[in-house]
């Protein structure tokens, strides 16, 4: 991974993971009982923006080219269509992002 991906991906991956832990009301609720995701909240986001940036726009494709190229900074990478359905699981029925996390994304982030 280049010098410029690597700090990308960081400053990416800090501020979601700094966001979560000051205001965990704003992470998906979990029942008690089940198991956890092994690809953090952090993770998918950063994924998912990484996703976004560079203009990876093939939900096909975007895995693949992670698991290549970002395998060092995130150890596990979900398949194709278990990615795809933290996505979509994270965005709610309409696409839009759920009130608690609209209301996350009008008051900035945390400092």
């Amino acid at each position: 991974m280049t010098q410029d991906l690597n700090s990308l991906v960081q400053a990416l991956y800090d501020t979601p993971q700094r966001l979560l832990k000051h205001r965990p009301d704003l992470a998906p609720r979990r029942p008690a009982i089940g198991f956890r995701p092994r690809l953090s909240d952090a993770d998918l986001v950063t994924l998912a923006l990484m996703q976004a940036m560079p203009g990876h726009t093939d939900e096909t494709r975007w895995p693949r080219y992670a698991r290549t190229h970002l395998a060092e900074r995130f150890p596990y990478l979900p398949q194709q269509s278990g990615y795809n359905k933290r996505l979509r699981e994270a965005a709610g029925p309409s696409g839009a992002p759920p009130p608690r996390q609209q209301a996350w994304m009008r008051q900035g982030p945390v400092s």
